[in-house]
């Protein structure tokens, strides 16, 4: 029997992978502010350690709030009108509204106690005020943990400034019995770059000396402690201040604190081959994690050979510039911390290969989106999303290029368009129409990425219910179409046409539209487009027969191994056997696709198989496991931004199940069934609904 193991603690915390040294004062002293404060800002330089405090304070605090810790990192964002979506994203909403996301959001926390931690917000401080000061208001149970290197200075705000770590006063006579947090984080982390390598009565003062040179900064430490592979440490020490009094002009005064980590950057740097040299720049323009196929095809050419790479990553993983984030055991990537990744990116802005590094990584991002979109219905179509999914950063980071660099705005609207398959699934509608706008705007003159970026965005808005935007979108898509012949495109305007007339109401309408696609769509290949029209015929056919006969079609076309094409299909198919009335297809088909839905966390879809669960369990009379599917599937529709009664192929079963039910409970204990489905986590929901353990 498939188990599916619970989450138990909600959140999205990641594991320490590294020890946590000292701060217990900053440690208490947070915790105390969090217990009776809404927002706690930490404050202080780069390096300093503000993150690691805020996930350890996070983490020793994640019992009491029930609804989870979550982080949501800030410093590879640099729009600030994509801020409430990453907060949505890290949450799970997938919203499908045309609601303002900030209000689905609000609406979602409301009644949730919960801490959001905000990391790196100096450089979006402005919309961070407003979006904290938002959800402070409309959750009451919400307690926002910040990270900054000024305060965001709102209304409520405790601020925490997090100091160096304690060092020995050079000057004075120490206890070798008294440990300084510096001095410890320093041979710990020299002893895992040079097993064996200890802090002794030898080298204590030595050691002592680096980490006062380096004003007790974390991350310049650490830096420095790697080097212990390559020399010995009188040798950093003397190399460290030879370094430092030449950055301050001879002068025997440290130079200021705000400096001394850029300094150690830039001593690192040196110390670095020029090849490493290139490569950290190079490898500075990945925003978040990336993979080795993406270090070779952005890093390489100009001084870096294609087969010298991996040994340069290497390298650089050696002297902690890159970090190893492996988190699913299997794929191996990398990312910089964002004080190395800054510095990186000022040496690629001098070295003159800046348009060249930006012009790869947007290709390869590209490449990657027609890839995903090329291999839809076939056996890599999981690993195609899951790396969009991984990169979604830097494809955010690709676009901005495009539409920002002259010259390059046609790319722009190629990739915004050929990732539609993307900002479905992944449910970013309301992203994917941003992106879409920009690239629509910047683009005006007619060309066939123009006509499929027109019935992808109209598409999104009337997912949305901005039914007028998108119909406007899709005559325009129509009539440029019609003038460039392109087929594809116009089938798909008259596809999209057929869902607005659906959603009107209007759905004789809807499904003559959609089947007058399928010959065009054939003849023209796009077998992405007729699995969609298949599917979508499937959904809002009233007839079970019909509506049975297109989710099969939808099915086959389906590799057994096309699991998110699949999941989907399955559903519909689903569908189609509760409207003929067989229960037991219907419970079999809809708990196959949730099975293989289940790891993509899809919750537009969970949400879907879920409710049509709970109505098959009341048609068998199971009224209390009907409530509480019904509440399970509640939380998810809720995190969508979507209510029941616009989905028209839903609502009319969910009413008469709903009914049922509390009818045959009684008010009372139909209500409390229900609360304990929204209660449930996403792992539990589907873990009810799959019936894996007694509900």
């Amino acid at each position: 029997m498939t188990r599916i193991k619970s989450r138990g603690l909600k959140g999205n915390l990641p594991a320490e992978i590294t020890s946590f040294l000292g701060r217990r004062r900053e440690i208490t002293v947070t915790k105390r502010l969090l217990s009776s404060a809404r927002l706690v800002t930490l404050t202080g330089v780069g390096g300093i350690g503000k993150t690691r405090l805020a996930l350890r304070v996070a983490a020793e605090v994640h019992k009491g709030f029930p609804d989870g810790v979550w982080l949501v990192e800030l410093a590879a964002l640099t729009d600030d009108k994509l801020l409430t979506q990453a907060v949505a994203d890290v949450l799970g909403i997938q919203d499908r509204s045309v609601r303002p996301l900030l209000d689905t959001v609000s609406d979602y926390l409301a009644d949730k106690r919960l801490l959001l931690v905000l990391d790196n917000c100096e450089h979006l401080v402005d919309t961070c005020v407003t979006l904290a000061d938002r959800l402070l208001r409309a959750a009451p149970g919400l307690r926002i943990l910040a990270t900054s290197r000024h305060a965001l200075r709102t209304t409520g705000e405790h601020l925490l400034e997090v100091r160096p770590l304690p060092i020995p006063d050079p000057d004075r006579a120490s206890s070798p019995r008294k440990r300084y947090a510096a001095v410890c984080l320093f041979g710990e982390r020299a002893a895992a770059a040079l097993p064996g390598f200890r802090v002794d009565a030898a080298n204590r003062d030595t050691v002592a000396g680096i980490c006062h040179r380096l004003d007790g900064i974390p991350l310049a430490i650490e830096l420095a402690a790697v080097r212990v592979r390559a020399l010995p440490v009188h040798q950093i020490l003397r190399r460290l201040d030879d370094y430092f009094e030449f950055l301050a002009e001879g002068s025997r005064t440290s130079i200021p604190r705000l400096q001394t980590l850029h300094a150690t950057i830039d001593w690192s740097f040196d110390l670095c081959s020029v090849e490493e040299q290139d490569m950290w720049a190079r490898a500075s323009e990945f925003i978040g994690e990336f993979d080795l196929d993406a270090a070779h095809a952005v890093c390489a050419g100009e001084g870096i050979a294609s087969d010298g790479v991996l040994d340069l990553v290497d390298g650089l993983v050696d002297k902690s510039i890159l970090t190893r984030t492996n988190r699913d055991g299997a794929t191996v990537r990398w990312r910089m911390l964002e004080p190395i990744r800054q510095y990186g990116q000022e040496r690629l802005a001098s070295s003159g290969h800046r348009t060249t590094v930006r012009t790869q990584h947007r290709d390869h991002y590209q490449r990657l989106t027609e890839r995903a979109e090329r291999d839809w219905l076939g056996p890599n179509e999981v690993e195609r999303f899951g790396q969009l999914r991984r990169d979604h950063a830097n494809l955010r980071a690709a676009l901005e290029f495009c539409l920002t660099e002259p010259g390059e705005e046609r790319r722009g609207l190629e990739i915004a368009a050929v990732s539609w398959l993307y900002w479905f699934l992944s449910c970013s509608h309301t992203e994917g129409r941003y992106w879409l706008d920009r690239a629509l705007a910047a683009n005006p003159e007619p060309s066939p990425a123009r006509a499929k970026a027109l019935w992808v965005n109209g598409e999104l808005a009337i997912f949305q219910a901005d039914i007028a935007a998108g119909l406007s979108m899709v005559e325009e898509c129509r009539g440029l179409a019609q003038r460039l012949g392109d087929e594809s495109a116009l089938a798909h305007a008259a596809r999209v046409t057929g869902v607005a007339t659906f959603f009107q109401n209007d759905v004789p309408s809807g499904i003559q539209l959609h089947k007058d696609t399928i010959t065009c769509l054939q003849a023209a290949g796009d077998h992405g487009g007729l699995w969609l029209t298949l599917f979508q015929l499937a959904v809002i056919f009233a007839q079970p027969e019909r509506a049975v006969a297109y989710g099969q079609a939808c099915l086959a076309l389906s590799d057994p191994r096309a699991h998110l094409s699949r999941s989907w299909a399955l559903w519909a198919l689903g569908i189609g056997r509760w409207l003929a009335g067989d229960w037991q297809a219907a419970d079999r088909l809809i708990r196959d696709g949730l099975r293989i839905n289940q790891p993509f966390t899809n919750r537009w879809g969970l949400a879907h198989s879920i409710e049509i669960l709970g109505w098959i369990a009341a048609a068998e009379g199971r009224y209390r496991r009907a409530a509480r599917l019904l509440g399970a599937a509640d939380n998810l529709w809720r995190s969508t931004g979507v209510r029941l009664t616009v989905l028209r192929y839903l609502a009319p079963s969910h009413d008469q199940c709903e009914q049922q039910s509390r009818q045959s409970l009684g008010d009372d204990t139909f209500t409390v069934a229900f609360r304990e489905g929204t209660r449930l986590t996403t792992d539990d929901a589907i873990a009810c609904a799959l019936e894996l353990r007694r509900n």
